[in-house]
Order: C-alpha cells, then sequence, then structure tokens
C-alpha cells in the first residue's frame, strides 16, 4: 500500500459522545478534583490543632456561599466517584457489561450520586 491510500485515524470530534464514554471521563476527573477538595480537609484539621480561634474563623470561612458551592461540588463528585466505582467493580465480576445495561447503570449512578449529595447536604445542614 501506497503511503495516501492508508487509512486516517478519525479525529476525536467527529464521535458522537456516549454515555459510557462520558461517564469514564467524568469518573477521572472528579477523581482528580477529589484530591484538590483535600486541602479543604486538611486545612480544617490544621486550624483544629492550631486552636479555637482559627477554628471558628475556618468555621465562618465554610459558612459562605461560594465555599459551600464547593462542598456540595465535592459531595457530589464524592459520591459520584463511589457509585461509579462499586460500578466499575460489577464490570470486574462481569455484570452489566453488555451496550444498554451499561448505559442504564450508568443513568443509575448519575440519578443515585445526585440524590445522595442532595441528601447528605441537608442532612449535614450544608445549605441551611
Amino acid at each position: 500500500m501506497k503511503k495516501e491510500d492508508l487509512p486516517i485515524s478519525p479525529h476525536l470530534q467527529i464521535y458522537k459522545p456516549q454515555i459510557t464514554s462520558l461517564l469514564s471521563i467524568s469518573h477521572r476527573v472528579t477523581g482528580f478534583a477529589l484530591n484538590f477538595s483535600l486541602i479543604i480537609l486538611v486545612s480544617g484539621l490544621l486550624c483544629i490543632t492550631l486552636g479555637e480561634v482559627y477554628f471558628l474563623l475556618f468555621i465562618e470561612i465554610l459558612n459562605t456561599i461560594p465555599l459551600k458551592i464547593i462542598l456540595f461540588l465535592t459531595l457530589l463528585g464524592f459520591s459520584y466517584h463511589l457509585l461509579n466505582g462499586i460500578r466499575h467493580i460489577f464490570w470486574d465480576f462481569g455484570f452489566f457489561l453488555e451496550n444498554r445495561s451499561s448505559a442504564i447503570f450508568g443513568y443509575v449512578v448519575i440519578i443515585f450520586s445526585l440524590i445522595s449529595s442532595v441528601s447528605f447536604s441537608i442532612l449535614i445542614g450544608l445549605f441551611s
């Protein structure tokens, strides 16, 4: 075959996004983003060890709207990453590997991660 006759790999932009590919990318993004949310956790633990003044300052900062939104998104990312990890464990055991069942299970993961993050936010009084 001549070099001109070789097939050219299609570019990523011509593919129609599928739910499984979007969930795979989202799983990686949430895993990466959860590493940055550890900064909030570690700073809170550091404020506890530094004394009451720093801890009260940390609590006051946590009560701002932007940080509450960040905390909710962290809860959403954590619940999604956890539930999608459970989905991967099912795949490891050979369940839900067909295209249709994989897509349905993906939608179930999205719905339950939304429900769990909203209910946990209400439980801890995040937006009260």
